[in-house]
């Protein structure tokens, strides 16, 4: 559910939450536990709920940023309102789950404040992107059950800037997530609600929460310019129009994905952020 400083917390179900240290095979083989593993222990003190952690089972998937494994999918959270969204942000981060086969649902949080018209707007651009796209208010409490229906049954890793509501709304999400790692807080003597380190909640039956610090920036994966195109899901269906084959939509001319950024069927925003990015994977090869 959670590591620091070298104490794993294991969640076993029906028994509840064991402190445990990894076996030293595992650092001789350089090999981690991360949050969201799953992992075999040896209870060594029923009493005090400490263990050792035996074996990490086979990962279905790992993500590098954040430091996860088996995630089904990414929920990350912005603000309509105050603050306003990061496009260049929210588009780095759809970029990142895709490059690594992770779906990502967009939540915009604090429908509440949005001026008129800013909702559907913001519908409108994401949608097109292929994401499904939530509004709610977590001050009023609206559209939180609608969000909640899209994790059933799933792991999802929950991210997004900091300031957007994201610790009241996984509040709202799961209640007893703070409650229950009350404990892991009073071991380390942290605040429950400023995450600096991943941490895995249980909702109910097979779903789980996966909350990660809030980012500022982020690094772009490792690929080639060319690539970053697909992870542009609404270029594909005007790249047919281009004159030339492999175009990066960029300079050239004749380019049907700049023709309709011209009338208005491709973002102006999204081809903003795709443009800066572009921009720095083509700096990044220079040096």
């Amino acid at each position: 559910m959670k590591g620091i400083a070298g104490f794993y917390y294991v969640h076993v179900a029906e028994s509840g939450l064991y402190e445990c240290k990894a076996k030293g095979i595992f650092r001789k083989n350089k090999i981690k536990p991360l949050v969201g593993d799953n992992v075999e222990i040896e209870i060594l003190s029923e009493e005090e709920k400490n263990g050792s952690i035996q074996e990490i089972l086979p990962r279905k998937n790992t993500l590098i940023r954040p430091a996860v494994a088996n995630v089904d999918q990414a929920l990350v959270i912005f603000a309509v309102n105050r603050p306003k969204p990061n496009f260049n942000l929210l588009d780095r981060f759809l970029v990142m789950m895709s490059f690594q086969n992770v779906e990502t649902v967009i939540c915009f949080n604090k429908e509440d404040l949005a001026e008129d018209g800013e909702a559907q707007e913001l519908f409108r651009i994401y949608q097109s992107c292929k994401s499904r796209v939530f509004f709610v208010s977590a001050k009023e409490k609206q559209g939180v059950d609608m969000l909640r229906s899209q994790l059933v049954g799933k792991t999802t890793t929950v991210a997004g800037p900091s300031g957007v509501g994201k610790s009241s709304l996984i509040n709202l999400l799961c209640p007893d997530a703070f409650m229950e790692t009350g404990e892991i807080s009073r071991k380390i003597d942290r605040g429950k609600h400023t995450t600096r380190h991943s941490e895995l909640f249980f909702m109910e039956g097979n779903t789980y929460l996966m909350d990660t610090p809030g980012f500022s920036s982020l690094m772009l994966p490792d690929m080639e310019k060319e690539e970053l195109k697909s992870f542009f899901p609404e270029f594909a269906e005007y790249e047919s129009a281009c004159r030339f084959n492999g175009c990066m939509h960029a300079r050239e001319p004749d380019c049907g994905v700049k023709e309709a950024l011209k009338s208005g069927q491709i973002s102006e925003r999204r081809y903003q952020s795709y443009m800066e990015i572009l921009e720095e994977l083509k700096d990044r090869r220079k040096y």
